[in-house]
C-alpha cells in the first residue's frame, strides 16, 4: 500500500509510528527493584550481572490512631526500601515481612488492645528472617540487609543478623542489621522537624505529627486527613502517644524521608566497604 504525501491516514500511522521508536525498551529484569516482579529467570541474571544486595523490609499491622491504616509500617517500609535500593544500584527489594511481635494476645499488651493489630512470637519472628536469609543465600545474594520500620524488633534484627554472620563466618554472604534507619526517625529527623517550626510536643512517638507526616509523604490515601481537621487532640487511649497529627503535611514527611533513604543507603555502603577491608 503506497500513501500520498497528504494523506490523512498516512499522516496519522507515520506519528504513531515515530512515538512508539521513541520509547525507551525496558524489560520487567530492569523495570523494578522488587524481586516478585521478577521471573526465576531475570533474577538469576540479575544475580550474575552483580545484583547481589536483596533488602527484607520488615513492617508490621498495627494500629496507628484514628487517622492512619494498620497497614502503615507494610507501606512504608517497602516504599522506602525500593527508594534505598534504587540509589545502591546493585539491589532488590524483598516482599515486605508483615507478621511481627506487637505484645502479647493473653492477656492483650500494647497495640493488641486496639482491633486489627497481629501478633507473633519474637521467636516465630526471628525465625522468618533466618529462613528468608538462607533463601537469599542460597540463591547467591551476598548481602542481606534488614530494614525495620517499627521500633518494637530492633534488637531482633540484630541478634539475627549477629547469629547469621557468625554461622556464615566461612561465607562470602553477609547480614546487615541496618538499624540507621529507624534509629534516623528518632533523632535527625525529629531534630529537622523543629528546625522548621514544629514544636516538641506534636511530633510524638505513635502516630503524632512526625509518624502521619510520613505517611502523608508514602502514602496519603493511608491517613484519614478530615478526621485530622475534625477532631479533638488525640491521646493514649485513641492509640497516638506523645503528639498530635493536626499540622502533620508531606512537606515536612519529605524532610524524613530523604533523611532514611540517604542515611540508610550511606550505612549499607558502609558496611560493605568495611567488610570488604576484612577480607
Amino acid at each position: 500500500m503506497v500513501f500520498r504525501r497528504n494523506s490523512t491516514f498516512g499522516g496519522a500511522l507515520l506519528a504513531v509510528l515515530s512515538m512508539w521508536l521513541l520509547l525507551p525498551t525496558v524489560s520487567p529484569a530492569n523495570a523494578s527493584v522488587l524481586l516478585e516482579e521478577q521471573t526465576w529467570t531475570e533474577l538469576r541474571d540479575l544475580i550474575k550481572s552483580g545484583m547481589t544486595t536483596i533488602i527484607i523490609p520488615i513492617g508490621g499491622v498495627e494500629q496507628s490512631g484514628p487517622v492512619m491504616a494498620l497497614g502503615k509500617h507494610n507501606v512504608r517500609a517497602k516504599f522506602l526500601a525500593e527508594k534505598i535500593a534504587e540509589r545502591l544500584g546493585n539491589a532488590l527489594v524483598a516482599p515486605v515481612v508483615s507478621y511481627v511481635p506487637e505484645g502479647s494476645i493473653e492477656p492483650p499488651s500494647g497495640h493488641m488492645k486496639f482491633p486489627g493489630t497481629i501478633t507473633i512470637s519474637t521467636a516465630a519472628f526471628e525465625q522468618i528472617l533466618e529462613s528468608a536469609a538462607g533463601s537469599f543465600k542460597l540463591h547467591g545474594f551476598k548481602t542481606i540487609v534488614l530494614i525495620g520500620d517499627h521500633g518494637g524488633y530492633q534488637s531482633s534484627e540484630r541478634a539475627v543478623a549477629d547469629r547469621l554472620n557468625a554461622k556464615w563466618k566461612n561465607t562470602p554472604v553477609r547480614v546487615f542489621a541496618a538499624l540507621e534507619y529507624y534509629e534516623i526517625t528518632q533523632g535527625p529527623y525529629v531534630d529537622k522537624l523543629l528546625s522548621a517550626g514544629v514544636k516538641q510536643s506534636e511530633i510524638g512517638t505513635h502516630a503524632g505529627l512526625a509518624d502521619t507526616s510520613l505517611m502523608l509523604a508514602v502514602d496519603p490515601s493511608m491517613v484519614r486527613r478530615d478526621r485530622i481537621a475534625t477532631a479533638p487532640k488525640f491521646g493514649a487511649t485513641d492509640g497516638v502517644y506523645g503528639g498530635d497529627p493536626a499540622r502533620s503535611s508531606a512537606e515536612l514527611g519529605q524532610l524524613g524521608i530523604d533523611l532514611i533513604v540517604n542515611g540508610t543507603t550511606d550505612a549499607i555502603r558502609g558496611f560493605v566497604a568495611k567488610q570488604k577491608l576484612l577480607k
